[in-house]
C-alpha cells in the first residue's frame, strides 16, 4: 500500500473487483488477485479504515423502486439560521438523495427524485417548506449521460500515486 492516503496498483484492482462483484469473498479476491487471504483483509481493513471504501451496500436505482423523475435543485438559504437546520429538513424527505453545499449563487445543491412530475411538485413543495430555505431552483434530468462512478479515478490515483491531502475545512459526506 503506499503512503497515508493513496493507493497502489492494487488496491485499484482490489477496488475494481469489488465494485464489478459485490459479493465476493475475501478468498475469492485473493485467489483472483493471486495474493494472500490476509494481504486482501489486510487492505480493505485500511482502505475501509481512511473512508476509501466506504461501504459494500448495494446501488439502488430509484426507478427499478417506481421514482422515474430525477431533478437537481439549487436552494438559497436564510443566512442567519445556517445550513444545519434546513439539512436536518431535507433529510426527513427521503426524496432527497443527496445535498451538497455550494459556491456560487446558491448554497446548497440537492439530487431529489419523484414518481412524476406531479410527484415531483409535492417534494418541491415539502424542500421548501422549511423557514429556512429563502429561494428554490430545479431542473430536471432528462437522460444520465455519465453515471455516478469512481472507478477511473481510482485507476487514475494509482497511477499517478496520488495522496489524500488533509481536509481544508467543512466537514467530510457520508455516504
Amino acid at each position: 500500500m503506499t503512503s497515508e492516503g493513496g493507493v497502489d496498483s492494487l488496491d485499484a484492482r482490489l477496488i475494481a473487483l469489488l465494485a464489478a462483484e459485490p459479493r465476493i469473498g475475501v478468498l475469492e479476491c485473493a485467489r483472483r488477485l493471486s495474493v494472500a487471504r490476509g494481504t486482501v483483509q489486510a487492505r480493505l481493513d485500511k482502505l475501509s479504515a481512511r473512508g476509501v471504501i466506504r461501504d459494500f451496500g448495494p446501488r439502488i436505482d430509484p426507478a427499478a423502486l417506481g421514482y422515474t423523475v430525477t431533478a437537481f435543485m439549487t436552494l438559497e438559504i436564510a443566512q442567519v439560521h445556517g445550513h444545519q437546520p434546513v439539512a436536518a429538513h431535507l433529510t426527513a424527505i427521503p426524496e432527497v438523495l443527496e445535498a451538497h453545499t455550494v459556491t456560487g449563487s446558491a448554497d446548497l445543491m440537492c439530487r431529489i427524485v419523484a414518481r412524476s412530475n406531479a410527484d415531483l411538485q409535492r417534494v418541491i413543495d415539502q424542500i421548501v417548506a422549511s423557514d429556512g430555505v429563502v429561494r428554490a431552483s430545479s431542473v430536471i434530468a432528462l437522460a444520465e449521460q455519465v453515471p455516478y462512478r469512481t472507478l477511473p479515478l481510482v485507476r487514475a490515483a494509482a497511477a499517478k500515486g496520488v495522496t489524500r491531502q488533509p481536509p481544508t475545512g467543512g466537514q467530510a459526506g457520508t455516504s
